[in-house]
């Protein structure tokens, strides 16, 4: 191990941060347009560049997105996102099962209308512990984060190669036809998914709170939208990869489940929603806490992506002033080094994920870090900067090397 190691690495990732330049915002991207001193300071004193997640042009999941940022390439280790919902909300997986995640929906006349159904809290319809048993296969749900719900299915003669129920557009028919080939394992368990969807449409639409807001006029659901089957993998932990003890903290489950996955700690926080009213400062100062116990603390910020996903650019730029100002505490602290970018752009106009370069940013002690003549945090002015375009499976590496935790390759 080399001689200076004692430097922490804080890896935060702010969900959807990416955009494009918006005509109300005068030509600028949400990120451009905000007032962000905390970000602008680590450009000055940091070394920038962009960032695809994938490859150039290939728009990411999250989940996918995450996996490659902690260095797993996702052909050998991705196992679809139900895992991680699973994972992510505490429930326990036994060899043979398959997860899903799943979303509360809207289904007018045999179209999806709504795939999230207004982002109604699945907890008001969904009891913390459900079961249904269909034939000799069970179903065990539990409510996730706003709209999600995640779903085991275990029993014998199942598979996770089928599609998902969820077309991911709106105007389309629920698929039903989901096995992806002949075999007895998909005849039997796309059977049995679709009995499984129509006693829960059948539940969801009969619940007293849907009854409720439709009478109401308010988003109501009446469909479960799966999607993301999969079955758990062994994969090597951080802690053997990369000789790293680390942690996570976030307030969503998908975030929490990846993590888990390739083996960090939970680190809960109060007030950590994953929503609009989560508390930024509270994760930040936890983050920083935790650095006297782990080498790389993984820090989730949501909400940005999820208004893109409605258009609020004005809203998005209001949100990453306050992941600004929640960072401020970061930038006194000696032995630290920060990486900053997001997952994925999600512009406000295609209220979708796009393959669009991140803007990154690595800061820390003068003494590590190369900087370059970038003054100012966003996607125009990182294309400037000192690290050029990279790929997400060398931000690990990158960090490693900064901090001095990089093993030497060769003599």
């Amino acid at each position: 191990m080399e001689k200076n190691n004692k430097n922490k690495i804080i890896l935060i990732i702010a969900d959807g941060i990416g955009d494009r330049p918006i005509k109300e915002l005068e030509y600028k991207t949400p990120l451009e347009a905000a007032n962000t001193p905390n970000l602008d300071r680590m450009a000055k004193e940091g070394i920038n560049g962009t960032m695809h997640t994938v490859d150039r042009g290939i728009r990411p999941g999250s989940d996918i997105a995450h996996l490659l940022i902690f260095g797993y390439p996702y052909r050998k280790y991705y196992s679809g996102r139900g895992v991680f919902e699973v994972l992510g909300i505490g429930m326990e997986l036994h060899h043979g099962d398959i997860a899903f995640r799943g979303n509360l929906a809207t289904v007018e006349g045999g179209k999806i209308v709504d795939r999230r159904a207004g982002r109604m809290e699945s907890s008001l319809i969904i009891p913390k512990k459900m079961t249904v048993e269909i034939e000799d296969v069970k179903f065990c749900l539990k409510p996730g984060s706003l709209h999600r719900v995640a779903v085991i299915m275990r029993g014998n003669g199942l598979t996770s190669n089928i599609q998902d129920i969820d077309p991911h557009e709106l105007s389309a028919e629920p698929r039903r036809k989901i096995s992806l080939d002949s075999s007895p394992e998909s005849e039997k368990t796309e059977r049995i998914v679709n009995e499984f969807i129509d006693y829960m449409s059948d539940f969801i639409s009969k619940h007293p709170e849907n009854v409720k807001r439709k009478k109401e006029g308010k988003p109501y659901s009446n469909f479960l939208l799966l999607r993301g089957a999969g079955k758990h993998m062994d994969v090597p932990p951080l802690s053997e990869k990369y000789h790293l003890k680390a942690c996570c903290i976030s307030g969503g489950g998908l975030y929490k489940g990846i993590a888990k996955y390739v083996g960090m700690d939970i680190i809960e926080v109060e007030g950590a929603t994953g929503k609009l009213d989560t508390d930024l400062n509270a994760k930040i100062k936890e983050a920083i806490h935790q650095t006297k116990n782990y080498d790389l603390v993984f820090v989730h910020m949501k909400f940005a992506d999820s208004l893109s996903e409605v258009g609020d650019f004005k809203g998005k730029k209001e949100f990453i002033e306050r992941i600004d100002k929640s960072l401020a505490p970061i930038l006194e602290m000696d032995n630290v080094i920060v990486f900053f970018s997001g997952d994925h752009s999600t512009p406000c106009k295609l209220q979708a994920h796009s393959g669009d370069p991140l803007p990154a940013v690595i800061w820390g002690p003068k003494e590590m870090i190369q900087t370059d003549k970038v003054e100012r945090f966003g996607e125009r002015p990182c294309q400037e900067g000192g690290m050029g375009h990279f790929n997400a499976l060398n931000i690990m590496h990158k960090l490693l090397n900064i901090s001095g935790k990089q093993k030497l390759l060769g003599a």
